[in-house]
């Protein structure tokens, strides 16, 4: 729901020539964004059906809605955390040539308006003509929160590079606005890394790998639709498949992650990592994992338990400087760092300040957070995690990321929520169904201002419904409403009541 939207009762006809204008912008769209997000919103909006413009003379012309004017306040194009995605959106019955009119602070809130704009048309069967009704209509909107979050995980199952793209698109249609993308787990190593190229032989086949290029691209691809790219490179754990093309970085042969704490060439290596992700993820923030870390294997190995005696260190203070040398380098090549709550939970008042720490075991860690002065990404796993297929589209709903945080100050580290789609159990045959329309729920808590949403998630009903017929009408497999995640059809029936 818009931070404001207000109706009226009139129709108004899309013209065959419905053009873009961009008279008294700042922003002169040399990149094409704005082009393109306008191509983008003709191709959605005509492609379930086939629109006839022939009006005859009949039509007055005073009825066509001949374009949208786009007036962008800044001339700056750079995505990244914090931009401004606020905008304007008017569709007046009046003037001659008559445009909708779309102001936005960034190219970016100019996107989120065509979005929008989307969604207010339809097709009138008796017509046959594309339309927008109960015009006027006046809408102003920004969002509730700056991270809005979608993870995908590419190393349980590979992803397709237009499976990836598709999921991009479908986010853009529910303004979300950061891809996390956890590339590289314990089962594969996918990623081309240029420093340390045998990594890569850690993917589970040889056409299944992603080159720089190809991550470049999806970069690239989700920038033009508003979007970031979160690359997670998850350590210490989690890092088996690291050691096929190094087995150096395993503690031994038969002891195989997490990451041997004693090498320097295990934090040589990450150094090389990122440098090499410096290049292609351009994304204020860097993911370093550091969840579900078993440390027996140092301990088992006998020369780290030497060395660990040197250092006079135990495991579990091997973990926390493990965790505190990756954030270094990482802040050395100019990212943040985002880690998983456990490492929070062991060491919090050790974590660079700049941490973000990611919530995901359960409710009242970003309370802790935050109290404690370091800002959070909510994605509780028993409300939040899209793999859990019992988690209904309600539960996702009433998910609030501020439970429980009542002070601004407080509240204001809180800098949004995500929605994960673990792989062990996805692959691009059913992805978009794991997704949507659960996504759309989280979405809304994370961009509507808290007044507009909903206290009972039976008022989202139709709301939801709706836009659970409107991907699959765009060509997203998005599964029914009444089902567990990721299900058939109950039977037959309106695609408005599944």
């Amino acid at each position: 729901m818009p931070e404001s939207v207000e109706y009226g009762n009139k129709t108004l006809i899309i013209s065959k020539d419905f053009g873009l204008k961009i008279d008294g912008s700042k922003y002169k769209d040399k990149a094409g964004i704005l082009k393109d997000g306008f191509t983008r919103l003709l191709d959605v909006v005509t492609s379930n059906n086939v629109i006839e413009y022939n009006y005859g003379k009949k039509v007055d012309q005073s009825v066509l809605l001949q374009g949208i004017h786009v007036v962008i306040l800044s001339e700056d194009d750079k995505l990244q955390y914090g931009v401004d995605e606020s905008y304007k959106l008017n569709i007046y019955p009046k003037g001659n040539p008559n445009y909708a009119y779309i102001e936005a602070a960034t190219v970016y809130g100019a996107l989120h308006a065509l979005q929008t704009f989307s969604q207010l048309c339809h097709f009138n069967l008796n017509t046959r003509k594309l339309v927008v009704s109960q015009t006027p209509i006046s809408i102003t909107d920004q969002p509730r929160f700056s991270y809005r979050g979608l993870l995908i995980d590419t190393s349980r199952h590979y992803q397709p590079l237009p499976m990836i793209k598709k999921v991009i698109d479908s986010m853009a249609y529910a303004k979300l606005n950061v891809l996390h993308w956890h590339i590289v787990d314990e089962q594969s190593f996918p990623l081309e890394i240029p420093s340390f190229p045998k990594l890569w032989n850690g993917a589970y086949s040889r056409p299944e790998r992603y080159t720089v290029a190809a991550a470049a691209d999806i970069v690239s691809y989700a920038q033009r639709r508003g979007i970031n790219v979160l690359a997670e490179l998850d350590v210490p754990g989690h890092a088996r498949s690291w050691g096929i093309g190094y087995p150096a970085l395993w503690p031994s042969k038969t002891c195989q992650e997490p990451l041997d704490v004693s090498n320097e060439f295990t934090f040589k290596l990450i150094d090389g990592v990122l440098s090499d992700f410096s290049k292609i993820f351009k994304y204020r923030f860097v993911h370093l994992g550091g969840d579900e870390v078993d440390t027996s294997c140092w301990n088992l190995t006998p020369r780290i338990r030497k060395w660990l005696k040197q250092k006079g260190l135990n495991e579990s203070t091997a973990y926390e400087y493990f965790v505190l040398r990756a954030q270094k380098i990482a802040l050395s090549h100019g990212y943040e760092v985002i880690n998983w709550e456990e490492t929070f939970n062991h060491f919090g008042s050790k974590l660079d300040r700049k941490t973000v720490v990611h919530n995901w075991l359960g409710g009242g860690v970003a309370e802790q957070v935050v109290k404690a002065g370091l800002r959070c990404i909510v994605s509780n796993q028993d409300k939040w995690y899209l793999d859990h297929l019992d988690n209904d589209w309600q539960t996702v709903y009433m998910n609030e990321p501020l439970t429980n945080i009542t002070k601004p100050e407080q509240q204001k580290l809180v800098i949004g929520g995500e929605v994960c789609a673990w792989g062990e159990h996805i692959d691009g045959s059913d992805i978009e169904q794991t997704i949507w329309p659960r996504a759309a729920a989280a979405a809304e808590r994370l961009w509507t201002h808290p007044d507009k949403l909903a206290k009972d998630p039976n008022e989202v009903t139709s709301r939801i419904s709706n836009f659970r017929c409107l991907l699959n009408q765009r060509g997203v497999a998005a599964a029914p409403l009444d089902v567990p995640g990721r299900a058939a059809p109950i039977g037959p029936g309106s695609c408005y009541f599944q």
